[in-house]
C-alpha cells in the first residue's frame, strides 16, 4: 500500500508539499517572538488533528471539527488581523528585499550575533533609581518591536549613560514612555506600550511596570523598569516581572539571556 501510494506521488505533488512547507517556514519567521506564535501553533495542531479523525473515518468528530474549520478563514483574520497588516505593508514597501537583519521571510536575527551594551545600560539604570528617576527601557531581540517604535520619537542614537539619564529626567520631553534598544542603539523614545491585564500583578505597582510585562506578553523583549517612587529596578521577561532586583543581579540576567561572556 504504501509503495503504491509513493508511485503515485506526482511532481505537482512534490511541489504542492514544498510551497506549503516554505509558506508555514515563513509564517512561523514571521509570528516568532510574538503572542500569536502559540495561536499559530494551536491552529496547525487543530488541522492536524482533523485530517487524523478524517483518516480514521470517525465521522461525528469530522463534521464538528470540519464546522470549525469552514468558517476558520474569517477567524484567522481577526485573531491575525496585526500581522496580515504587518505583512502586506512589507509586501507594498518598495525595495523591501533589501531591508537586512529582519525577522521576515528567510531574513533572522541570530543572538549569536547579537550584541548589547550591558555595563551601559546596568550603570543607567543604577544613577537612575539612586536619584527615583522613573523609566522603562525595552530590550529588542528578534522582534524588532516597529509597532510601537512608531508610537514615539526615533532616535537612532548610541547607548551610552548619558543619553538615557537625560532622556528619563523628570523636565525632559521625552520621559514619558518607554525607549526602545535595537542592535545597540536607542532606537527611539516616548514610545506608548501595551498594559497588561495581568490581574496578579500587585496593586503598588504602577503603569511602567504593567507597561513592562505587556510589552514582554506579546514579545520576546526584555523590559527594564526602575521606579519612581522607591527607585528599585526590575526586569520582566515573557511576562514574568521580578522586582527589587540589584545591579549586578541585573547584569547577569542580560548577559546570561544574551549570551554574552
Amino acid at each position: 500500500m504504501v509503495l503504491s501510494f509513493l508511485f503515485n506521488i506526482r511532481l505537482l505533488d512534490v511541489i504542492d508539499i514544498l510551497l506549503v512547507a516554505l509558506l508555514l517556514y515563513a509564517l512561523y519567521n514571521l509570528l516568532k517572538g510574538t503572542a500569536a506564535i502559540n495561536i499559530f501553533f494551536g491552529i496547525v495542531a487543530f488541522f492536524l488533528v482533523w485530517k487524523v479523525v478524517k483518516i480514521l473515518e470517525m465521522e461525528l468528530l469530522t463534521e464538528i471539527l470540519g464546522a470549525f474549520i469552514s468558517v476558520g478563514f474569517i477567524a484567522l483574520i481577526v485573531v491575525f488581523q496585526p500581522e496580515i497588516r504587518k505583512f502586506l505593508l512589507l509586501l507594498g514597501t518598495p525595495g523591501f528585499r533589501t531591508l537586512k537583519r529582519k525577522r521576515f521571510m528567510f531574513w533572522r536575527i541570530h543572538l549569536s550575533d547579537f550584541y548589547l551594551d550591558t555595563d551601559t545600560i546596568v550603570q543607567a539604570c543604577h544613577n537612575m533609581a539612586l536619584s527615583k528617576t522613573g523609566a522603562i527601557l525595552v530590550i529588542a531581540l528578534k522582534n524588532e518591536l516597529q509597532e510601537y517604535v512608531r508610537t514615539g520619537e526615533l532616535i537612532e542614537a548610541r547607548i551610552s549613560e548619558q543619553l538615557i539619564e537625560n532622556i528619563f529626567f523628570k523636565n525632559s520631553p521625552l520621559h514619558d514612555g518607554a525607549v526602545i534598544v535595537v542592535n545597540n542603539k536607542l532606537k527611539a523614545a516616548r514610545c506608548i506600550l501595551p498594559v497588561s491585564k495581568n490581574q496578579n500583578i500587585p496593586i503598588q505597582l504602577g503603569l511602567r511596570h504593567r507597561s513592562a510585562v505587556g510589552i514582554t506578553e506579546r514579545s520576546d523583549s526584555i523590559a527594564i523598569v526602575v521606579s519612581e517612587q522607591t527607585g528599585r529596578i526590575s526586569y520582566c521577561k515573557n511576562g514574568v516581572l521580578t522586582t527589587r532586583v540589584e545591579p549586578a543581579q541585573l547584569k547577569n540576567f542580560l548577559d546570561k539571556e544574551l549570551n554574552i561572556n
